[in-house]
């Protein structure tokens, strides 16, 4: 199974999640960004780098684009044209602010989120979703990861 593959099951895993802030356990609660981690921590074990804790705010206070930074960090960019089902998907509101919404690219125009209010959902990538994409990542092979981590600051 390749690392997409493997990303896709275990996101799957996830739905129904119930949404919490600042959450990361798969059926006990977690918001976009946990889903993320919690993913990484089945795949590689443990997390590339500590994630402080963040207010629900955090994008609007801030001109850094922490998100983006990491993925680029830990993951291999890609174009919005070669996305595929398992890369990360990473979404910016409007411009000028930080990307501050994340989802797993499923099959068939879907994609794999945590939703404030709700729960791990699988939502169709309509155009209103499609247009706020900031950027696209695969996951790392299993060595790439374990590498990036133990250097890493």
């Amino acid at each position: 199974m390749s690392i997409a593959e493997e990303v896709l099951s275990e996101a799957w895993r996830w739905i129904g999640t119930p949404y919490r802030h600042g959450g990361s356990r798969c059926t006990v609660g977690c918001d976009c960004l946990g889903l993320v981690r919690g993913i990484w921590r089945a795949l590689y074990g443990q997390e590339p780098q500590l994630v402080p804790v963040y207010s629900m705010d955090w994008a609007e206070s801030s001109t850094a684009d922490p998100l983006l930074d990491a993925a680029r960090l830990h993951m291999t960019e890609k174009t919005v044209n070669g996305a595929e089902p398992g890369d990360l998907l990473v979404f910016r509101w409007r411009d000028g602010v930080a990307a501050k919404h994340l989802g797993i690219l499923a099959d068939q125009g879907r994609f794999i989120h945590a939703y404030e209010g709700h729960s791990v959902v699988g939502s169709a990538l309509v155009p209103q979703w499609r247009k706020r994409i900031a950027g696209v990542f695969a996951f790392p092979d299993r060595n790439a990861a374990v590498r990036r981590s133990t250097s890493s600051p």
